[in-house]
């Protein structure tokens, strides 16, 4: 079966099952909303309806003086013509007055017209504060601007940009009702008008993980300005970088005052990043000195957090990958492999584990669970001879995973335990020790690595949930070796749970949450284990360092084909949404709510209901 035959009878089944559980209209509208934004153009799909921008200026023309206000900070440079007047008109058509916009001029003598065109606007609106500057780089000039501010919140914008009409109207109620010290929102890159968009930039929540590997941040920022002063404002010293670095260096500020303290994430396309020859958004090519600001600024905040690794240029270019330091003696990781028969397996995943893993302080424990094969005992004889620190142990019962796996834990010494499937084989010999630094760092649980089909199409990189109603694999059947959408398969990140076929956790964090729920025999005990470690204050992060094939079928068959299985199955998801509910099963943090549940791939939702 093709893979696209495969994701066609997938969404018709994801269809019916959302018929039967939310009724034939709210099927009917998710579907008019794929086939109108899929078939009929993508004009202006990010924009709310004129309706709704009316809406907002009378609701912000009764609560502006009660809102904050938002000063926009925008050096200007030899700034074109064109690009300046949308910019100055995105801000004054906003839908809410409450914003000040502070522009630095350090155009050259030949760039006159800049500060004329600005001037004119300044003497017609008071909002508009003007002033020329010597150039000191692009950290030195956004400084000078801040110093002219007198609104509450400062927000950053580029002169060759635009803000949405609703970017100072949504943040600024937002910023009111959550009392937040910093927000940002999502984007879209376009190349001549924001009715026509190239494509969104749809971020997850406030991700510690995946902003020290890239500024995901990026555009809308708005953070309190005493926040600013107190950080000291943006540093020339990372220039081309300077943004990663303050967003950094302010959520530090944050959690020094309050641990507890996040950026706020306001899930709506408020700001378009112009795409152009000379501009970031097309790529880091375009400014090569920003990939190592961006090391410096990563390497600093390691530094101000006490927390100890050498920075790296990422997997692709405006990426960084943290190598953390192991301390010696090196942890113990404990390595659970069930197993029941499947010797030829068993043998190629010790034998990868054995002979490629440069990670040395570990041990094997396979897990016996009633094989029948006399091959098999006869396997298991031998294989302490032939592998160190490896042993079996028997478990009895019938099949139930967690039991397996839970029952396997007693018998580990380690501070980490490793859930290993018998059918995972080893790629690169750093894959355990770059999952242990992941691990050792304070508040991460649980680590989770980057998983092959035999083919070299992904199988897992992180799991989604409320993809196809319950759970799924980011980027699953992709090719390997791509970066995914944000660079979401080549950077290590935050989920909100990874597969049990290759999981490394706290053994502590096992055993406060009690290991696995063995009411979950087959299906979502791993999603279920990772959710109450996250819910105990624990972070799950994935990192696509660690490399492995998971020799399981692409086209397995389903248990919907069995009956008993399939009642097991539905049994065992419902049971996910009776302890985590159905609406925190539906929106994962981690993922944003303009992406589509129907898909892995990270496409836009065919209705971004939640935009209008």
């Amino acid at each position: 079966m093709s893979q696209q035959t495969k994701r066609i009878k997938e969404l018709f089944g994801y269809a019916r099952t959302l018929t039967k559980e939310q009724g034939v209209g709210v099927m009917a509208s998710r579907a008019a909303g794929f086939f109108k934004r899929r078939f009929f153009g993508k004009r202006a799909r990010y924009l709310p309806a004129k309706k709704t921008l009316e809406t907002q200026r009378s609701e912000a023309a009764l609560h502006a003086k009660e809102w904050p206000t938002i000063s926009i900070l925008t050096p200007l440079y030899n700034t074109p013509p064109r690009f300046l007047q949308q910019f100055l008109d995105s801000v004054q058509e906003q839908t809410a007055p409450n914003w000040q916009l502070v522009l630095v001029d350090a155009s050259d003598d030949a760039h006159g017209e800049v500060g004329r065109a600005v001037q004119q606007r300044a003497a017609e609106d008071s909002r508009i504060v003007y002033q020329k500057i010597q150039n000191g780089g692009i950290a030195a000039n956004t400084n000078a601007a801040a110093a002219l501010a007198t609104g509450d919140y400062l927000a950053l914008a580029d002169h060759d940009d635009m803000l949405a009409p609703h970017a100072i109207y949504c943040m600024s109620k937002a910023l009111a009702e959550s009392k937040a010290d910093f927000a940002y929102s999502d984007e879209a890159l376009f190349e001549k008008v924001p009715q026509r968009p190239r494509v969104g930039h749809f971020k997850p929540d406030y991700a510690p993980e995946y902003l020290m590997a890239v500024n995901y941040i990026c555009h809308l920022a708005v953070f309190r300005r005493e926040l600013f002063a107190a950080v000291g404002g943006e540093r020339p010293a990372c220039d081309g970088a300077q943004d990663h670095d303050l967003f950094l260096r302010l959520i530090d500020e944050m959690q020094r005052r309050n641990p507890a303290a996040r950026p706020l994430h306001v899930p709506q396309v408020l700001y378009y990043w112009r795409v152009h020859a000379a501009s970031t958004s097309g790529g880091t090519g375009a400014k090569p000195y920003v990939e190592a600001a961006a090391r410096k600024a990563v390497a600093d905040h390691l530094a101000a957090t006490g927390r100890h690794g050498a920075v790296e240029a990422g997997k692709f270019p405006g990426t960084c990958h943290v190598v953390w330091e192991i301390p010696e003696p090196q942890p113990l990781v404990s390595i659970l492999i069930p197993n029941k028969d499947h010797t030829a397996d068993l043998e190629k995943c010790l034998h990868s584990l054995y002979a490629k893993t440069t990670y040395d302080n570990f041990e094997v424990i396979v897990i016996e669970n009633n094989s029948t094969d006399p091959a098999t005992e006869a396997y298991y004889q031998q294989l302490p001879q032939r592998y160190d620190r490896a042993r079996v142990v028997r478990y009895k019962g019938g099949f139930n995973f967690s039991r397996i796996n839970n029952f396997g834990r007693k018998y580990a010494t380690g501070s980490y335990l490793l859930l290993l499937n018998n059918d995972i084989e080893v790629i690169n010999g750093d894959w355990l020790t770059q999952m242990v630094g992941e691990c050792l760092q304070p508040g991460v649980g649980i680590c989770g690595a980057m998983l092959y089909y035999p083919d070299d199409t992904i199988q897992h990189a992180g799991i989604i949930t409320g993809l196809g109603g319950y759970a799924g694999h980011s980027h699953k059947y992709h090719k390997r070796g791509g970066s995914g959408y944000m660079f979401r398969l080549a950077t290590v990140q935050d989920f909100s749970a990874v597969t049990a076929a290759c999981l490394l956790v706290r053994t502590a964090v096992f055993d406060a949450v009690h290991g696995l729920d063995e009411s979950l025999t087959v299906a979502y005990n791993d999603v279920d284990f990772c959710l109450r470690v996250r819910d105990a204050g624990w972070r799950i992060v994935w990192t696509p360092y660690a490399e492995l094939y998971h020799h399981e079928s692409k086209s397995r068959g389903s248990d919907e084909k069995d009956p008993a299985k399939k009642a097991r199955f539905d049994a065992e998801h419902d049971r996910l949404y009776e302890v985590h509910g159905r609406e925190n099963i539906l929106h994962d943090p981690y993922y944003n709510p303009s992406l589509s549940l129907d898909y892995e791939d990270f496409r836009e939702s065919g209705d971004l209901h939640h935009l209008k």
